[in-house]
């Protein structure tokens, strides 16, 4: 495994955003495990987010794009904290944008934050995960309603690997329905490989009883 998987994963972990215990998703699956962006609350940390984001995406993708798209809410930081960091490491202005969950009728009019949205913009979606894949459903709609963008890739934080609305896992899902070339930062099954049975800080955050416990979730909602 690359080490910057690895140093993801442990930021994760000292960021209080990987937990592991007993957790009901916004999908409502009973997960053993859950990571909320939320919990990116300093500077240092949404730089050091930001910079994950913007080399993943840049492995991914390129440069060749206009504009990070941030779902509201938790996509609007970490739209704003890759354009930067994208700036910092490629030398390219990046626009952000995001939505708002209810339109504004005054001042700066609209549904959108940030930058406008224009026929032929190539556009990066970046979320923090998606389980099952009912974010994009939402997500999508509100780009096209804005203008004719071409919607060029999806990246999330982490892949959990597990199915969307059918069998298929629901990244792969994503690519197939709307033709979105989609990305993460590590993968589940990397966040396992670096933390079962391991000692990280004085603590073991993947022992044998959560191992068991995410068997048993990938039994019933794993990707085929």
């Amino acid at each position: 495994m690359e080490n910057y998987k690895k140093e993801f994963i442990e930021f994760m972990v000292d960021s209080n955003v990987l937990k592991f215990g007993e957790f009901t998703l916004k999908s409502g699956r009973k997960s053993p495990f859950f990571m909320n962006a939320g919990a990116y609350v300093t500077g240092t940390q949404l730089r050091r987010l930001g910079r994950f984001y913007a080399q993943a995406i840049y492995e991914n993708y390129g440069s060749d794009f206009d504009v990070l798209f941030g779902p509201a809410y938790k996509g609007i930081p970490l739209a704003v904290a890759t354009a930067m960091a994208f700036s910092e490491l490629y030398n390219k202005d990046i626009r952000y944008c995001s939505n708002r969950k209810e339109i504004k009728d005054h001042g700066d009019v609209g549904i959108l934050l940030g930058s406008e949205l224009h026929d032929g913009d190539k556009v990066v979606i970046i979320e923090d995960v998606t389980t099952s894949g009912k974010s994009i459903d939402e997500t999508f709609p509100i780009l096209k309603e804005q203008a004719n963008v071409d919607v060029v890739g999806l990246m999330v934080s982490l892949n959990r690997q597990e199915r969307g609305k059918t069998q298929i896992n629901a990244l792969a899902e994503i690519r197939e329905v709307y033709g979105i070339e989609t990305g993460a930062i590590v993968t589940m099954e990397e966040v396992i490989a670096h933390l079962y049975n391991r000692n990280y800080n004085g603590r073991v955050l993947i022992d044998d009883t959560i191992k068991e416990a995410i068997d048993a979730y990938y039994v019933q909602y794993g990707a085929k």
